[in-house]
Order: C-alpha cells, then structure tokens, then sequence
C-alpha cells in the first residue's frame, strides 16, 4: 500500500532547542516509518530577516547534522535545503497570484513580527506563508506536523490547495495538520506563558540541544517555579507544569509517575534530577552532531541526494501547474 506523505521544515535561523527537539524533530523520528517523509531546512524563509552569510552556512548544515543526529534517517526520508529546489521560489510567485491580502493582514505571526521589527518590515516577512504553502504542495503532502502557532498558515495552504483546485481542476491535495497532544509546545524557562524560543532575549529562558552540562544545570537551577512549593502538575502551576512535561519526555515516565514520585520533596531535588535526564538525553545526540560535523562530504551527499529527489517530486507538481494555467511547455 502507498504510504501516505509528510512535509515539514526547519529554520535555520539560530542554534535549535530542545522545544524545537520535542515538538519537531523527535515526532520526525516517528513518523519516517510510516510515511514517505520530507524535512528540508527552509533556509528560503530565514532570510526574512538579516543573515550574516557565512553563519547562515553554518546554521543549515548544523540543522542538517542535527536531524540526524536526533534519529532522522536519510535512507527512510528526504532531507534536503530549501534553496536548492528552485521549484519552491517558482510555485510561490504563483501561488501569491491567487493569495488575498487580506489574508496574508491577519496572519498572527507576521502581525507580532511587525511590531518586533518595524525597521525590517519588508515583503518578504509578509508573504511568506505563501511560500510556505508551496512548500508543503509542492509534495502533495497528505499531513503537516504542525504546533499550535502554525495552524493559521497551514489552513492558508489548504485554503490555496482548494482556490486553485476550483479554479483550474483538481491539482493539489489538500493537507491535514498532525498534531502532537502532548509535549508539542514547550514553554520558556523564564516565562511559562510564552513558547520556548531560540530568539528570546533572555537565554536561561531556552536549552539548547548542544549546552553543555554545567550550562543545562544552571538553566534549569533557574527555571520559573512557584511559591506553592508542591509538585502538582496543574494550570495554576504553569512553569512546574512545563518542567515536567520536559522530565516525561526526555525520562518516558508518565507525568502521572512523576508527581507521585516527587510528592512531599521540594523543587530543588526534582531540578536536579531533572537537569541529570535532560543532559543524558541529550548526550547521544550531541556525540552524534560532533561526528557529523566533522564529516562534511558525508552531510553534502546527504542533501544533494535529498534536493535531487525532491526536484524530480517537486518538479512533476509544479509542471502540471504551469500547464493548467497556460504556460508553453519548455
């Protein structure tokens, strides 16, 4: 039976966190099993705000190294950059022709970036959950690993797989969003209420997947609790919450366990124990980058035979799109 496809992306815009890890890359291990999956490095959409070149190099093959040293098998999925299917860029332009204004104004991400950077605020932050709509159908992906905040842009790439469907015939699938129920949005260290993030002001608000031990301890040692003093695992304990949701995962005891195992001991011994798994969970996959990265031929075999396969995929998708709308063959 054909398995059915995944599309997913990663920027390469900084250094990844173990958010990133739980609510990306590990759900990726997952689902290369079962489906035909695609995970490309959307170094395309990073340039929406000002790169230094070299490091944006740097961060891609990082990102490279880094799916695979988190369990990403090359040999099972296609891992590829961005800019190396010119196909993305192409279907893009056309998808924009037929993308409302309206829509792209009330797009809650770029809404939050404008106010962030108004110095910066240029096309490319605007339009660019057009060209995150071609990425996923360009592959006819059947399902897209989303986080709550990428809702709103995967509905904008049904909505433009189905306006484009009605309007030349059926060409596009239309994607359905596969969500993780638990774990799939891991909040900051500093400020429960906000999603982990890579770019936050404060870096004990975030772990990274390459810190150190010392580094890891120091950040949990100053994560967000409360003044209750009880590990409960409850709205009204948002920074304890988050914290065990990290210790569930990276230990694969359930939370349930967790709180009974901590009951009646205080926050300092269950950080402690919690900064011990998160640094061995994290130590096979660092080992692993270290490896990679030192192997440079191999990381570049890996994503030119993933852009060739993507190409050929992409390529078949967007010729029959330019066909529909009236473009002479080459």
């Amino acid at each position: 039976m054909k398995k059915g496809k995944v599309f997913s992306g990663v920027q390469p815009s900084g250094a990844l966190t173990i958010g990133n890890y739980i609510g990306a890359l590990r759900n990726f291990v997952g689902l290369q099993d079962e489906f035909d999956c695609y995970y490309c490095i959307v170094d395309l959409h990073a340039i929406t705000v000002p790169q230094i070149p070299k490091n944006l190099r740097k961060r891609t093959l990082d990102v490279l190294a880094l799916y695979i040293a988190s369990g990403i098998d090359p040999e099972k999925s296609t891992l590829f950059i961005q800019s190396h299917v010119p196909a993305h860029s192409e279907l893009s332009w056309v998808l924009s022709t037929i993308t409302y204004m309206g829509q792209l104004n009330r797009m809650t991400q770029y809404k939050e970036k404008a106010k962030k950077s108004e110095e910066n605020l240029n096309a490319g932050l605007f339009t660019y959950p057009v060209l995150m709509a071609s990425d996923i159908l360009l592959y006819q992906a059947d399902f897209v690993p989303v986080g709550d905040d990428q809702k709103q842009h995967l509905e904008l790439a049904r909505d433009l797989a189905e306006r484009f469907n009605n309007r030349y015939s059926e060409t596009f699938k239309v994607p359905e969003p596969l969500i993780s129920e638990f774990g799939a949005r891991i909040m900051s260290l500093q400020n429960p209420e906000s999603k982990m993030s890579k770019s936050d002001d404060d870096e004990n608000a975030y772990i990274l997947l390459l810190d150190d031990s010392d580094t890891i301890n120091r950040k949990i040692k100053r994560a967000v609790t409360d003044s209750i003093g009880e590990i409960r695992y409850c709205d009204e304990q948002p920074g304890l919450k988050n914290l065990l949701n990290i210790y569930s995962v990276f230990s694969n005891e359930d939370v349930e366990s967790l709180v009974k195992k901590y009951d009646g001991i205080g926050y300092g011994k269950f950080k402690e124990d919690l900064s011990e798994v998160v640094i061995e969970g994290l130590k096979p996959i660092q080992e692993k980058y270290l490896q990679l990265t030192n192997s440079k031929d191999y990381l570049e075999d890996v994503y030119k035979k993933g852009a060739e396969k993507a190409a050929y995929v992409s390529g078949k998708t967007l010729r029959k799109v330019y066909k529909k709308i009236g473009f002479i063959p080459k």
